[in-house]
């Protein structure tokens, strides 16, 4: 076990691709993760997880969609935490930028159980990348 403090802000100077995310911390079976966000997810659901969103810089919108199809929109800004229940659609989205932070279970990938469409070319569909 590597028990050193990590500093956020070092840690995302470190890396500047969008949507892959970087383990910082494990806590029991979850992932700390960070990101940078810039335009457009994709729009997917974590059929068996809520996902927890703490915006550390920037807006963070994150659009939500019920199972009849209504869609509604999350504005979160720096310092701002959200949750997305478990079965929920969600497409995060960050117009001029944002850095994140994330906490769910290890194994959880960034694109979801399910996803609608094609992947866009600057999301990485991962279950997390080792912050070096």
């Amino acid at each position: 076990m590597d028990a050193r403090p990590v500093n956020l802000t070092e840690a995302l100077a470190t890396f500047d691709d969008v949507y892959s995310p970087r383990i910082v911390a494990s806590v029991n079976d979850y992932d700390v993760r960070i990101a940078h966000a810039a335009g457009d997810h994709v729009w997917h659901v974590h059929d068996d997880t809520d996902e927890f969103f703490l915006v550390l810089d920037g807006r963070f919108d994150i659009a939500l969609r019920t199972a009849d199809g209504t869609e509604r929109t999350v504005t979160l800004r720096r310092g701002d935490t959200f949750v997305v229940p478990k079965g929920t659609e969600h497409k995060p989205s960050a117009p001029n930028g944002a850095s994140i932070l994330m906490f769910e279970p290890s194994g959880t990938r960034s694109t979801g159980d399910r996803h609608e469409g094609e992947i866009p070319h600057h999301v990485d569909s991962t279950t997390g990348h080792d912050l070096t």
